[in-house]
Parts: C-alpha cells; structure tokens; sequence
C-alpha cells in the first residue's frame, strides 16, 4: 500500500510538472493574437528579427509576466487554502475563513475611491488584510488561549464587518467610474497588474511559499488533536501563528493584485488529496502545482473565450461549484488517506 502511495505520487509530480510547463507555452500562445510556438521561442532569443515588433511585445511585456503571475497567484492560494486547512483540521475551509481576503478587499475599494492609484490601492488592501487578520486573532483570544473554534467564528465576524465595508463604499461609489472599478476588481483578474507591481508583489508570495513548504511537515501535527500535538513537542500556539502569518500574506498580496479569486483554496487542496493523500510533506507542494496549473486553464479561457475579458471568479465559480458538490456528498466534510 505504500509502495502504491509513492509511486502514484511520483507519477503524479511527473505527470503534473509536465502539464504545467506545456500549459505555460500553451497560454503564451493562446489568445485574441494566437502566436506559434516557434515565434515565441525566437521572440525571446532573437525579437530584431521581427519586421512586426508587435509579436515581441506582446510576449515579453504582456503573456509571460500574466503566465507566471497566474502560476505563482493559483500556487499561492491553492498553498493558503492546503495549509489552513490542515491547521483547522476540515478539508471545507479555505482561504477566506479568517477575514483576509474581505479585508484586503476593503482595502482595495477604499483606495479605489480615496487614492485612485495602482499602488495606493494595493497598499491598502494589504494593509487591511493585515488589519482584518489581526481582528480575527484579537476577537478570537480568550482567557490568553485560542482555539480553532474561536478562529473560525471571529474570522466570520470579520469578514461580516468589513463586508459591510464594501457595500457600503459601493453604495457610495460613483456609478460611472468608481463603482464598475470595485465591482471587476472583487471580481479577480490578472488583466490589470503592470510588470512593477509584479516585482512588487510577488517576492513576498515566493517566500511565503517558501517558508510555508519548510514547515509542511509540522501542518500533519497542527492537524491532529492540540494536547496530542503538544505532547508530541510542537508549539502548537507557535506553530499556528506562523502559518497564519504567511498564510495571510499570499492572500492580502493576491487580493492586491488579482482581486478575489474564488474556490480554488477549497477545491485544489481536496482535489489534490485525493491523488496524493493526506500527508502534508507532499500535499502541500502537489497543490501548488494544481493551483497553478487550474489558474492558468481558468486565466487562459478568462481572456480567449470572449471580445472582453471574463472575470476569474465567475469562470473558478463555475468550474469549481460542481466538483466541490460531488466532494461535499462523497466525504461529507471528512477525509482519510
């Protein structure tokens, strides 16, 4: 049996890798401007040789930076979603259960109606991802102890406040400009984020994903009972801290760039467990490989199906509602290896 584990697991990170680095030539590729193989390979090496610079162009400056940020935001959350899940021992949480990704869209809404810029709103929006996460960790606080219960009910609670936010910036919102602003940002996309803003943001994922890979070992003790947990020697309140932390900035540095993207956090992580089992150690890298891989299939068919670009949160909607359907009826919220 656990011969069979390893090598389903070793075909899959295989199998998977492949996929990835063929679905990022193929999105290169893809698009209003369908552009060959071939000439995106010479575009990298030799773009004089083009009497038409608009191929060049639109592979350095526009399809390989919405490739890798697509990668790196689908590894990002899917990661976030894989961790969080582990920490609150529930494969039907996601990245959105402690308040961030309400807070950081707060953030943005505000920015987009007090500073207007690309940068002022996506400080914003960390920063009240930040702020939202702290929320969460003070409401849940009790008699100096916090228990995932507590994190799972001040995390609604946040999410209700600044929702609330949201609407009510919206109801403020010029419906001309601002109010179509807010309305496509919450709805996620990668169309907007220039090549600064993605030196900007995207360092600070990495190596969260980074750190987050580290201590993927210590996500299979968080998972367990607390007192079983603390008995085998982890910090638990440690421990949980941490991954919050770096859990929290991938999702207010997403949130900041490509809105809110929804379902993939639930999803991939439980999709990926299936193939792959519940141990962490090659979980959580797994995910990150299916995250990337589903965000490039839904950002590809986001900007190639339509004359105007279709929102990621409708398109990661509509493909994810179903599938997490038939997972909610097959393990009723549970899962075993």
């Amino acid at each position: 049996m656990v011969k069979d584990r390893r090598k389903i697991q070793k075909n899959f990170y295989i199998l998977s890798s492949i996929t990835l680095i063929v679905l990022m030539i193929a999105a290169i590729c893809i698009g209003r401007y369908t552009i060959s193989p071939l000439d995106v390979f010479y575009s990298l090496i030799n773009p004089t040789s083009f009497s038409d610079a608009t191929i060049p162009v639109v592979v350095q400056e526009v399809r390989i930076p919405r490739v890798l940020l697509a990668v790196v935001v689908g590894a990002g959350i899917a990661a976030a979603g894989a961790a969080l899940q582990a920490i609150f021992g529930n494969p039907l949480v996601s990245e959105h259960i402690l308040g961030v990704s309400s807070g950081a869209s707060f953030g943005a809404a505000l920015g987009i109606l007090t500073i207007g810029t690309t940068f002022g709103i996506q400080t914003l929006a960390v920063l009240f991802g930040f702020l939202a996460m702290y929320l969460t960790y003070k409401i849940a606080r009790r008699r100096g102890r916090i228990t995932v219960l507590m994190l799972v009910l001040a995390g609604v609670i946040t999410s209700s406040v600044f929702g609330s936010g949201v609407s009510l910036l919206k109801y403020f919102a010029d419906a001309r400009n601002e109010l179509p602003a807010i309305t496509f940002w919450l709805m996620g996309s990668l169309a907007s984020p220039s090549k600064e803003t993605i030196i900007r943001t995207m360092p600070s994922i990495l190596i969260s994903l980074i750190f987050l890979y580290k201590y993927r070992w210590q996500l299979n003790l968080l998972s367990l009972d607390e007192e079983e947990a603390i008995s085998l020697g982890v910090n638990v309140k440690r421990m949980r801290i941490v991954i919050i932390f770096f859990t929290t900035v991938i999702v207010a540095a997403i949130v900041s760039i490509a809105g809110v993207i929804s379902f993939v956090g639930l999803i991939i992580p439980h999709f990926t467990r299936m193939i792959v089992g519940t141990d962490n150690k090659h979980l959580l890298p797994a995910s990150m490989i299916m995250g990337a891989i589903f965000m490039l299939i839904t950002d590809t068919l986001a900007r190639s199906l339509t004359g105007s670009e279709i929102p990621l949160s409708i398109l990661s909607s509509l493909l994810g509602v179903p599938f997490f359907i038939y997972l909610l009826r097959r393990t009723g919220g549970i899962w075993d290896d």
